[in-house]
């Protein structure tokens, strides 16, 4: 009995409401829309939280890896959001009362929304399509990014058109029958603005620079710290404290250095030639050898080296050969490798990325030898001190190996040539 009669209530208290909404239109339809809104949010809500995680789960447990990747670039999420504007999309003709304005407004919105979601799932499923594509063997010898770069834009503009025929309430065939009159009058009108459009686009889809970036272009005597990054222009903040302006389209168009992957990567690189004295190379004699035993980078090098040749060089003994058939040593070699060792116990030298020590071909100035290592910092004043120290040192080291750093004869060097010549010169004259 007492369940009837709550039934009876709610259903009067029901009534009562629905026939004061009905006498109160905006009220009702204010009702409705609110909510229409709160079970598309609630429907985002679910969506996100659980129907997406349902689907993250299921193709991290499934046997491929192509739907891994198309979850890691976001298309799942960004699907998500057509489930709550579908909602309001067709639940706004449920609104009772809804003015015509308003839902003509909602609508629109809904639609453009939903274009706009749609795009943004194609360019996400299009990023995936290109990892999928660089981890198949034909990639390095057929990329297909710059295709699939050209099928984003033409999908944006076809977007774009598809949004103003929504807004303006017009059919996107007769936008795109005036499109075609247009093009010629646009290129002409706006070629440096369209230019710009297009690059923006490519910079932005391919994170080319950003705000912070030392960006480094000769053209246009750009070098420096990225500040403003505009439509038409990119400003760039050179290290003298100027600031050079360089046209958006440039970025795509002409050659330019990016120093942020190397401030990423976690190491600078040191790439630079020590000139040998060529005519100071020579084989290293039995003291030398005894004496480098003592260098903590050398003796173990030093003591295999020496088990090593003494095994190559006992046929040549016992057949009692000529000494200069012999492998030996060279003061050379064991600098190379002497610097090798310093830089891979070197605290501030990264041991994760190269580190070479090579001789190049000869030179009228010397004998090149590379020094090829990455810092472990990317700091420009921290990177220079390492640098400098590192070529301290070994600048420092190099006569204790029997060599010669080359250097051309200064005016010193010449003034006190032409002195010894002319001493030389004097008890001749006086003999005469």
């Amino acid at each position: 009995m007492l369940m009837i009669l709550q039934t009876n209530i709610a259903q009067e208290w029901t009534s009562a409401v629905r026939a004061w909404l009905e006498a109160h239109p905006p009220i009702q339809s204010f009702a409705g829309l609110a909510a229409l809104l709160l079970v598309a949010w609630v429907a985002n809500v679910v969506a996100r939280r659980y129907l997406v995680r349902l689907v993250e789960r299921l193709t991290a447990k499934s046997p491929i890896d192509w739907d891994d990747v198309v979850a890691h670039h976001g298309v799942f999420q960004r699907l998500a959001h057509l489930i709550p504007l579908a909602i309001v999309y067709f639940g706004i003709d449920l609104v009772p009362n809804v003015p015509a304005n308003v839902y003509s407004f909602v609508e629109i919105i809904a639609l453009v929304l939903i274009v706009w979601t749609v795009m943004r799932s194609a360019d996400g499923f299009l990023n995936a399509v290109e990892q999928i594509y660089k981890g198949l063997p034909m990639s390095k010898d057929r990329p297909i990014k710059g295709w699939l770069q050209i099928l984003k834009i033409f999908m944006y503009v076809m977007g774009s058109i598809l949004v103003v025929a929504i807004a303006i309430g017009q059919s996107p065939l007769v936008l795109l029958g005036g499109f075609g009159a247009m093009t010629a009058v646009l290129m002409l009108v706006f070629k440096d603005t369209i230019l710009s459009v297009v690059a923006s686009i490519q910079i932005a889809s391919n994170d080319m620079i950003r705000i912070g970036d030392w960006v480094e272009m000769p053209k246009y005597g750009a070098d420096g710290d990225v500040i403003e990054i505009a439509l038409h222009t990119v400003k760039i903040q050179n290290w003298d404290k100027t600031v050079t302006a360089v046209p958006t389209h440039a970025f795509i168009t002409d050659w330019f250095k990016n120093w942020r992957f190397m401030s990423e990567s976690g190491g600078r690189r040191i790439s630079r030639d020590l000139l040998v004295d060529q005519s100071t190379i020579r084989f290293l004699t039995e003291e030398e050898i005894d004496r480098f035993k003592r260098f903590d980078l050398l003796r173990e090098y030093i003591e295999e080296k020496e088990i090593t040749l003494a095994d190559v060089n006992r046929p040549l003994e016992e057949a009692h050969e000529d000494p200069v058939n012999a492998r030996r040593l060279t003061n050379i070699g064991t600098l190379r490798t002497y610097i090798f060792a310093y830089l891979q116990s070197h605290p501030q030298i990264n041991p994760e990325m190269t580190l070479l020590v090579r001789q190049r071909e000869p030179t009228p100035d010397g004998l090149p030898i590379q020094i090829y290592c990455f810092t472990s910092t990317t700091k420009w004043g921290e990177y220079e001190d390492i640098q400098s120290d590192i070529f301290d040192h070994i600048l420092a080291i190099v006569p204790e190996f029997g060599l010669q750093v080359f250097q051309r004869p200064s005016g010193v060097d010449l003034r006190e040539l032409r002195l010894a010549g002319s001493e030389a010169e004097t008890p001749t004259a006086r003999t005469t």
